[in-house]
């Protein structure tokens, strides 16, 4: 008996933090319902939009498209190779699914784009910002995706939105870091002679250090849209429309084939959006000839000639 009690001393009291999320969570329901419910309506009517859009022509119509924008930003070897990628889904009756799954993917890609690239610059510029913010983004990063979806569901109840909610969620985080990186790594010369053209912080921020970190950030927008068709299987667990949808259907019904077939849809859009954003990184560098690359000078960014 004394051994027994002399081991519960050793313990901490149980600290009850999913009790307080919880009343968090209630508290938010409670009192932000309007809020939750405009957010519904917008998401909403964004993705149904977009899949309207992407599914009202034929599917050849929409794979040309497709193709000839990769030929257009990459080569006609990409484009090639995504005409028969999309004849692949099409073939193999996977391609409206794919629609789904593309028009949610853009539209959660964007609104973490347009969360994050603030939120970055803001912390590049602001140190004590940056330290606030970097723990919040670790524990973003290692939560497991899972559990998003809980008060995801919680607020925005099944369908796409609470998986295009969980999405941005997870995406964010190296959309931040990328874009606080590329605003930081920008030559303190070229700030300078900025500041010496007696340039504001303001035009300083957008015709400096945006165009100079511009390649970090898009890598950042890169990393967003691929993280966001990570989490389609996951949020095709909550309802959502789409690939992720029909491969959790198949892996409850262990149908293996359909399983695969759906799976191939999923790699080639993961292809085809991994190339097309991240031919905007360098896309301005590729083209010019290597003897014309020249560092811009700093009145060029600053009056915009």
């Amino acid at each position: 008996m004394h051994e027994r009690l002399l081991a519960d001393a050793w313990h901490v009291p149980r600290i009850p933090l999913g009790d307080w999320f919880a009343r968090i969570v209630d508290w938010l329901n409670n009192n932000v319902g309007p809020l939750f419910d405009a957010v519904q309506t917008i998401i909403t009517g964004a993705v149904d939009g977009l899949t309207t859009a992407l599914q009202w022509p034929p599917a050849w119509a929409m794979a040309l498209v497709f193709a000839l924008l990769a030929w257009w930003l990459r080569s006609w070897k990409f484009g090639a190779v995504t005409l028969v990628g999309f004849a692949l889904a099409d073939g193999l009756g996977v391609f409206d699914e794919a629609m789904l799954t593309l028009a949610q993917v853009l539209v959660s890609g964007v609104i973490a784009t347009l969360i994050a690239v603030p939120l970055g610059i803001f912390a590049a510029r602001s140190t004590a910002a940056s330290r606030v913010i970097r723990p919040v983004l670790d524990f973003m990063q290692t939560l497991p995706a899972f559990v998003y979806l809980i008060p995801a569901i919680f607020f925005f109840s099944i369908g796409a939105v609470p998986g295009v909610v969980a999405t941005v969620i997870f995406s964010l985080p190296p959309g931040v870091r990328l874009t606080e990186l590329g605003i930081r790594q920008v030559d303190k010369e070229m700030v300078e002679a900025g500041e010496s053209f007696g340039a504001p912080p303001r035009k300083i921020l957008t015709g400096v250090q945006i165009p100079l970190a511009m390649p970090s950030i898009m890598a950042g927008v890169n990393q967003i849209i691929m993280l966001s068709l990570s989490m389609v299987v996951i949020a095709g667990m909550t309802g959502g429309p789409g690939l992720g949808a029909k491969v959790f259907e198949a892996v409850q019904r262990l149908q293996l084939g359909a399983g695969f077939e759906y799976g191939v849809g999923v790699v080639i859009l993961a292809i085809y959006l991994d190339r097309i954003t991240s031919s905007f990184t360098g896309q301005r560098t590729r083209r010019l000839p290597s003897s014309s690359r020249v560092t811009p000078a700093p009145t060029a960014f600053i009056t915009g000639d």
